[in-house]
């Protein structure tokens, strides 16, 4: 613990990782499995337990409160992990939980803003360069991929993934895939398109935003089938790894894409039918 500076009335207890150059600030509690790395910041009645590494040059601000147990019913007393990455900056009362399943882990990434009140649940994964304004709130086993805005006041629903570079609008409820590059918000959700302001100021090439916006369409304005439209975007247009990634992100869903939500089932009635009708007309013949 070389060049720290730990107030008198913090409670470190004996067994905790400490790295060169850690503040941690009056009444803070750091739990005996608890490892932060240099340069570390725990301000104020921060409460840090499990086992739970912050990495370096993160700031935990007051009352925030990460690595307890999960809320999840399911838990059995596992041993578990949350795992914050570099640079990050955890806001005041934002709640972090330890995961279920053994050896599963909640991971933050770096240069991640998690702003006040968020709320980030077991078996969550959340990429690098993440914001999460206040109040937003994920679910079990949410996954948030490199930067990615999620707006205020939005829940996202267990299981859902929001792909890199999109933005979530504020007080959105969102119980399904969110595309990658995309924006939108709402109750019912809406896309606006591509985050296009997103993707310019994180410097990815007009030539691309093109590609993923004939991405967009084909999917969302189409109208076609959406096995069809991905078709589509595999034949006709540029491979890039953005494409690419669309691809892969669109045929990978399981809860299936926000705005498409309910098309695999309308298809499965309709099939079924037009199976029931051929079987009574069958029988009058």
């Amino acid at each position: 613990m070389k060049n720290c500076n730990i107030h008198p009335t913090a409670i470190v207890e004996p067994g905790a990782q400490i790295g060169e150059g850690v503040v941690i600030e009056a009444y803070a509690i750091i739990k005996s499995t608890v490892r932060l790395e240099d340069n570390v910041t725990i301000k104020s009645h921060a409460y840090i337990d499990g086992y739970t590494t912050i990495g370096s040059g993160t700031t935990v601000y007051p009352s925030a409160c990460i690595g307890t147990k999960t809320q999840d019913l399911k838990f059995r007393g596992e041993k578990t992990f949350v795992k914050i990455g570099k640079n990050c900056e955890i806001r005041e009362f934002v709640t972090i939980n330890s995961s279920c399943q053994e050896n599963s882990v909640v991971s933050v990434g770096d240069n991640c803003l998690i702003m006040a009140y968020c709320h980030i649940a077991h078996n969550c994964t959340v990429g690098n360069r993440v914001i999460m304004s206040n109040n937003a709130t994920l679910a079990g086993h949410v996954t948030v991929e490199d930067f990615a805005i999620i707006s205020g006041f939005t829940p996202i629903h267990q299981f859902v993934r929001i792909g890199t570079y999109a933005m979530v609008g504020g007080m959105s409820r969102v119980t399904h895939d969110i595309p990658p590059y995309t924006i939108g918000a709402g109750i019912p959700f809406k896309f606006g398109g591509l985050n296009l302001i997103g993707l310019k100021r994180n410097g990815i090439p007009l030539h691309v935003r093109s590609e993923l916006g004939k991405a967009f369409k084909l999917v969302y304005r189409s109208k076609l089938d959406f096995a069809d439209a991905l078709k589509c975007i595999e034949e006709e247009l540029e491979p890039l790894p953005e494409i690419l990634h669309w691809l892969k992100f669109c045929r990978e869903s399981k809860r299936g894409l926000m705005g498409l939500q309910g098309i695999k089932e309308d298809h499965e009635e309709k099939d079924q039918l037009e199976e029931t009708e051929e079987c009574s007309l069958a029988r009058k013949q």
